[in-house]
């Protein structure tokens, strides 16, 4: 599987984009827990689930703390 980073797509740029399987993968840092982030990631995931993409959010911790989990979860959803 290819994915493209920052990937332009409507009104949003994608953390990656793998178009042979239709997913967003979204690195979430500790701003997506505050203030209106959560509400903005719903629309932006609405918006993509609209458009046929399913979203796969990963914390950053986690890409941080063991990479091999996170390419294992992003695997399992290709």
């Amino acid at each position: 599987m290819r994915f493209r980073r920052q990937h332009p797509i409507g009104p949003y740029v994608l953390d990656f984009y793998c178009d042979a399987a239709k997913l967003c993968v979204e690195v979430d840092g500790q701003t997506h827990w505050l203030g209106d982030a959560q509400a903005r990631d719903a629309e932006r995931d609405a918006w993509l689930a609209l458009h046929g993409i399913r979203t796969l959010r990963i914390s950053a911790s986690l890409v941080f703390e063991d990479m091999d989990a996170a390419l294992r979860m992003i695997e399992a959803h290709t």
